[in-house]
């Protein structure tokens, strides 16, 4: 068995949860927060068996595309990233970020 843990964009989280429910796989979806940006992003928790790990991760690439996003100057997000996109920029974000841990032992109580 493994565990997906799948950091996405808020947009995209409704309908990767959707998706991967109706292809029977169970998720937990957690807020979370990002560091290069620091905007809400989400992360899923999705154990799957070994078979189908692929599977899930096909789910995920159909839903979670790369998107360009404009940081205007003298934003918050420009100032957070220091002299990096002083004058505004546009950044590429989105898509996921997959992590695929081995679980030794699972138990629903």
């Amino acid at each position: 068995m493994k565990l997906l843990v799948a950091v996405v964009q808020d947009q995209d989280a409704g309908t990767l949860m959707n998706r991967l429910i109706e292809r029977g796989f169970g998720a937990t979806k957690l807020a979370s927060t990002g560091g290069f940006l620091r905007e809400g992003n989400t992360t899923l928790l999705v154990g799957v068996d070994d078979s189908r790990v692929q599977a899930a991760l096909d789910c995920i690439r159909e839903v979670c595309h790369h998107r360009r996003q404009s940081i205007p100057a003298g934003s918050a997000q420009a100032r957070g990233l220091g002299g990096l996109l002083a004058r505004g920029g546009v950044v590429e974000v989105g898509a996921a970020t997959v992590f695929v841990l081995a679980v030794d032992r699972f138990e629903r109580v």
